[in-house]
């Protein structure tokens, strides 16, 4: 990959990977450190930690590598910063995840979820929590349509790739958790790819 991005003289992109990658290994290892402590966050602080180690940051950054000349380093600079529409995607992301897969994930050696740090936190029920965050994930969507509306500095086909990712995630998490069990989502992959409508 490296030898790519040098041809195509974007090697700075490999340096903002590599970044992305570091800031996700730091958000592992803190989580690492609350599930050994058995150590249950403020929403804040969860907040902090979990939008980067949903590994949404790092997959989007990464995905800009191999996208050549739409992929300046004005782009990496402006995802870098976490531009609203990157923090509205990952937040779908992380509250999508723990919304669909924080009771499963309790049954074993698991950091706490977001719904379980609010739960505590707030001394909410599970169904308020669920219901406050599907909302904070309807306003998130928001801002990804209005990032369409208000474009920013950056081409349509970087901010297209934010959107498609976020679908992705929803389509993922639409029926369950299909990251941690794909079956719920293979016979959609299959008429997709394998058995598609011949048009």
């Amino acid at each position: 990959m490296e030898a790519e991005v040098a041809k195509e003289r974007r090697l700075y992109a490999m340096d903002y990977a590599k970044e992305s990658m570091k800031r996700l290994v730091k958000a592992y290892f803190n989580e690492a450190k609350w599930s050994q402590e058995s150590y249950v966050p403020v929403m804040e602080e969860y907040m902090q930690v979990a939008l980067i180690s949903c590994a949404y940051p790092m997959l989007i950054t990464n995905s800009f590598v191999g996208m050549g000349e739409d992929a300046t380093k004005e782009v990496f600079d402006w995802i870098s910063n976490n531009p609203k529409m990157l923090k509205a995607s990952t937040i779908i992301c992380r509250l999508t995840d723990d919304i669909v897969s924080h009771e499963f994930e309790q049954t074993r050696d698991h950091v706490a979820s977001s719904v379980e740090c609010y739960m505590k936190q707030y001394g909410a029920s599970k169904e308020e929590t669920v219901k406050l965050f599907q909302e904070e994930v309807a306003n998130a969507w928001r801002d990804i349509n209005e990032g369409f509306m208000k474009p920013a500095v950056v081409p349509m086909p970087i901010l297209t790739r934010i959107l498609n990712l976020a679908r992705m995630i929803d389509f993922i998490y639409e029926r369950g958790d299909g990251y941690s069990n794909s079956h719920i989502i293979k016979a959609t992959i299959e008429l997709l790819l394998v058995d598609p409508v011949i048009l």
